[in-house]
């Protein structure tokens, strides 16, 4: 059987980082360039790979979070993570607050799934909290493929323009930060796609009710082929600091 995610283990290893600067890309989403010698051996082969960050809470044990390298540059010594402010979580709390020397312990990526570059078309489905992750796949992808996202945000505002050597089609829905755990405005949106012809590989991120219903419909719905899916939920509704990356 064709291999289709290859999985990575790496060393695990945390590294006490030192904030470069602060970005604000668009009204939810904060940028934060972290800097530092621990990053020399940096490795992150998937663009989907998450760290966790290490938060002190008001001096009670640290809470980890995970968030997706966006981008990395182990000869510079830099690690850019993209915040998604969507809650007062301490993460988000952590970000907007950083400033120019700030320190933060980031401990892996643990490891990396890699998809194999067979496909004709990829098609990435997501809400604010997989941007990241699907921006940097974006970007990533070669030229002679398709790179198709649907993914849902406030407003026009928060959309993102990627640059890439693959085609792009970006399509982006806008509602509420409060329905983000509604499954229909991004399930009818993946409803009413037209795929390209080809074989082709679907990714999902977003509330773990979300992205269920996302799996369920291309599984069962247009009955893509399992090895060829990759979903999870990035975030459980009322359970902070909660994901169903599996989603069994």
């Amino acid at each position: 059987m064709e291999s289709i995610i290859t999985r990575h283990r790496h060393e695990l290893k945390r590294r006490t980082l030192t904030v470069r600067d602060s970005q604000r890309l668009t009204p939810h989403m904060l940028r934060i360039t972290l800097e530092g010698e621990d990053l020399a051996d940096f490795t992150s082969l998937g663009a989907d790979d998450h760290v966790k960050l290490f938060l002190d809470t008001d001096g009670e044990a640290p809470v980890a979070r995970d968030y997706t390298p966006r981008a990395f540059d182990a000869e510079a010594r830099t690690l850019v993570l993209d915040f998604a402010l969507h809650d007062a979580g301490p993460a988000t709390a952590w970000a907007e607050a950083a400033q120019p020397g700030d320190t933060l312990l980031v401990g892996g990526p643990r490891g990396s799934a890699v998809v194999a570059p067979v496909f004709d078309w990829y098609l990435m489905i997501g809400d604010e909290t997989a941007l990241p992750a699907m921006a940097r796949r974006v970007e990533e992808l070669p030229e002679g493929v398709a790179a198709i996202t649907l993914a849902a945000v406030p407003g026009p505002e928060d959309q993102q323009e990627w640059q890439s050597a693959a085609a792009q089609t970006a399509q982006w829905l806008h509602r509420p930060v409060e329905d983000a755990h509604d499954p229909a405005p991004l399930l009818d949106a993946a409803k009413a796609l037209d795929l390209p012809e080809g074989k082709g590989f679907v990714w999902i991120a977003a509330e773990a009710q979300v992205a269920r219903a996302l799996k369920l419909h291309f599984l069962q719905d247009r009955a893509h082929p399992a090895p060829h899916l990759k979903a999870a939920g990035y975030w459980v509704k009322g359970d902070a600091g909660s994901s169903d990356k599996a989603l069994d």
